[in-house]
This record gives structure tokens, C-alpha cells and sequence, in this order.
């Protein structure tokens, strides 16, 4: 049956590829993605999928389904696409849509005759660069009815086993009290606030957890070198190697931020934005799909433990449901966020990756289905490898 499947992804590679140029041509940003989330709906309803087009308030968020929803064994591929700001897919969000597509197309007959027992949920994700998409949908309940997820991300290797760093957004607003410069003691500098915040910060850095990394920007500063400012705004990326660890540092930002207060009399206004969590990707799923792309001609490596990490909204799914996220190779020495790796998204080598990358998704989707020893190793490694975070507030 798989090479069945497979096949049947082969002989419509074009119908596939055309998903992965059409999201590619019409970037929009998070949570504003209505052209190419109806573009998707429409794509999975030709296929015969049930599909809800819009989750709760989140317009441009999508589940398509097919199957028996009484199996007991759903799994969900997740689909990205949003852009970048002036870039456009400088992430290749087109190919992780193109992907899910691959894999909807390969299962459209097989479950929907009932030749496999089990429901396959294509769920549209918005918003993975800047709103936090899947945290958003976590929070409404929306991977309630889902046992495994999945997706893949273009990259310049085929890798396995890379997870992520956790991280939070801080946003400050100072409120002062403009003046002449020229008579400073009359008015209440905003900007000084802000300033003693950083250096704050800079300050405390050695007392922070191991992996602390803080990096922050001046939005407002003032109207002009002969005026006190009055009012004055950084926004601050918060990463740690865990969200405890970031919910450990953020009682040390606030008090930061109240001292500012205290020395220079502006008023605070600050904002915590949804905490992105550490990835934990599954060995099990991970070293199943590492498998079948090697069978399939591929080098896939594990990640130089050395290595930076980046942070993305899976993280906190995979702290709910057992998850992965494997890289698949587009392109040599790419950069993401950047036009270069844009251009590569829509590259040879990117087209034939989309349908290699659906093909062993596909096969994993399908060892899911047919494989009970394997849902329990999948589930055992679950427990094992992610903390309990079922308590925690941030």
C-alpha cells in the first residue's frame, strides 16, 4: 500500500509543486494569509478532505480531515505560510505547505476507502514567524483530537533531532515628561529610563541561567536632541534553553525595570508576549524518518551539538504531543530570513526535495497507521524525553 502511496505522489508531482510556486507568489504575513490559507482550503477540498477553514478567532488557521475519526489514530502534518516583511518566503514556507499537500494527496484514496484505519488531519498553521500560530491554536484546544504531529522545514542539510530554544518577547513602553533640555530638572527623561534598563539588564547577565541570551532594540527615543523625551520603547528577545528558565529571569527584568522607574520617575508599561517553548523532537518518529529517506538515497545527520539554535512555535506542541520537525536540504550554505534562501525555495533542488520530503512523510504517516508496536514506542518515548509541563505558568 505505501508504494502505492508514494507512487501516487510521483505521478502528481506537478499538482504538488504548483502548491509550493502559487504560496511562494502571494506572501503575506502572519495571521493575514487569507489568499493563500483559501488557496490551501480549496487545494484539500478538490481532494475529497473535510475541511473547517478558519479555528475560532484565527481566520487564516485551517484543519482538512480524511478518514475514521474513530480510529484512535490521528495524525496531524502541519502546513506554514506566512512571509517576511520585504522578503517574502525567506523561510520556505512554501515547501513545508507543499509538503502537507504531498502527503494529502498520497492518502486521498487510501483513506478514504477505508484501505487504512486511522485519520489524517492537514491543519493550517498561520503565523509562525511573528504571532505564534500553533500557541495561539494550543491555547483554543485546537490539537485536542490530534495523537501525532509532523511537519518538515527547508534547510541547507537533511538533519534530525534539532530542537530549539525557548523564548519570550518583552515589550516596554517609558512615560515621562517632556521638557526644554535646556531646563532638564523640568521634565522627566523616558529615554534615561529605558537606558537604565539595559544597562540593568546587561548588568545582572552573570546571575541569569546558563543560555540566557537577551538582545534588545530602541523603538522611540524622542523627537529631538533639544527636547527631554517623553516617552521612549525597546522591545527585548528573550532565549533560554527552557521556558523555565526564562520564567526564571522574568521577575529579575521586572525589578529592572520598576529600579528605572525608581531612579528616573517615568512610568512603565510592559508586556510579556506568548513564551515560545524548548523543541523536543521524538526519537522514535525522528529515527523512522531518518530511515526511510536514506532508503530513499538521502544523507540526513544529526545536529553538530555545537550549534546556535532557533526558537518556533512546534516547540510548544511538542511538549503536548509527541512531534518532529526534521530539516530536509533545498540548497548549499543557505541562510534563512534572507532573499537568497527565498530564491531557493522555489529552486530544482527545492521541487525535487518537495516530493522526496512527501514521500517519507508520507511513509511515516503510514508506519503510524499500521504499526502499533511503533505508536507505543513513539507514545514511551513521549514520557520519557519531554518534562511535564502541565502545570506551569509562565
Amino acid at each position: 500500500m505505501i508504494d502505492k502511496i508514494k507512487a501516487h505522489i510521483e505521478a502528481n508531482k506537478s499538482e504538488i509543486l504548483e502548491v509550493s510556486h502559487k504560496v511562494h507568489g502571494m506572501p503575506e504575513l502572519g495571521f493575514q494569509e487569507y489568499k493563500t490559507s483559501a488557496y490551501l482550503c480549496d487545494f484539500l477540498e478538490r481532494l475529497g478532505y473535510r475541511v473547517e477553514c478558519g479555528i475560532g478567532p484565527f481566520e487564516t488557521a485551517f484543519k482538512a480531515r480524511i478518514g475514521n475519526p474513530d480510529s484512535g489514530v490521528r495524525v496531524a502534518v502541519l502546513a506554514e505560510y506566512d512571509a517576511l516583511p520585504n522578503i517574502g518566503h525567506g523561510c520556505g514556507h512554501n515547501i513545508i505547505s507543499a509538503v502537507a499537500c504531498g502527503v494529502a494527496k498520497g492518502f486521498e484514496y487510501a483513506l478514504k476507502t477505508g484501505q487504512i484505519d486511522g485519520e489524517l488531519i492537514l491543519m493550517g498553521t498561520p503565523a509562525e514567524e511573528t504571532g505564534g500560530g500553533k500557541i495561539e491554536l494550543l491555547n483554543i484546544g485546537a490539537f485536542e483530537d490530534v495523537d501525532f504531529v509532523m511537519m518538515v522545514h527547508p534547510g541547507s542539510t537533511n538533519m534530525v533531532m534539532r530542537g530549539g530554544t525557548a523564548l519570550v518577547e518583552l515589550d516596554i513602553v517609558f512615560e515621562g515628561k517632556r521638557a526644554h533640555s535646556s531646563s532638564p530638572e523640568n521634565g522627566i527623561n523616558a529615554l534615561k529610563a529605558l537606558i537604565h534598563t539595559f544597562n540593568g539588564i546587561d548588568m545582572l547577565q552573570s546571575e541569569f541561567p546558563l543560555g540566557i541570551n537577551i538582545n534588545g532594540i530602541i523603538k522611540e527615543g524622542g523627537e529631538a536632541s533639544n527636547i527631554i523625551p517623553a516617552r521612549a520603547s525597546g522591545e527585548f528577545i528573550i532565549r533560554g534553553l527552557r521556558l523555565m528558565d526564562l520564567k526564571a529571569v522574568k521577575q529579575k527584568l521586572i525589578n529592572v525595570i520598576k529600579a528605572s522607574e525608581v531612579l528616573t520617575g517615568a512610568k512603565a508599561v510592559y508586556e510579556f508576549k506568548l513564551p515560545y517553548a524548548e523543541r523536543y523532537p521524538n526519537a522514535i518518529m525522528d529515527e523512522r524518518f531518518k530511515t526511510i529517506m536514506e532508503a530513499m538515497g538521502e544523507t540526513v545527520q544529526y545536529p553538530d551539538p555545537s550549534a546556535k539554535l532557533g526558537s518556533s512555535d512546534i516547540g510548544n506542541v511538542s511538549l503536548f504531543r509527541p512531534s518532529i520537525h526534521p530539516y530536509v536540504k533545498i540548497g548549499d550554505d543557505l541562510r534563512a530570513h534572507t532573499r537568497s534562501f527565498a530564491e531557493a525555495s522555489v529552486s530544482v533542488q527545492a521541487d525535487e526535495m518537495v516530493i522526496t520530503a512527501s514521500k517519507a512523510m508520507a511513509e511515516l504517516v503510514y508506519s503510524i497507521f499500521t504499526e502499533p508496536d511503533f505508536r507505543a514506542q513513539i507514545n514511551e518515548a513521549f514520557k520519557a524525553q519531554v518534562p511535564d509541563y502541565s502545570n506551569f505558568v509562565f
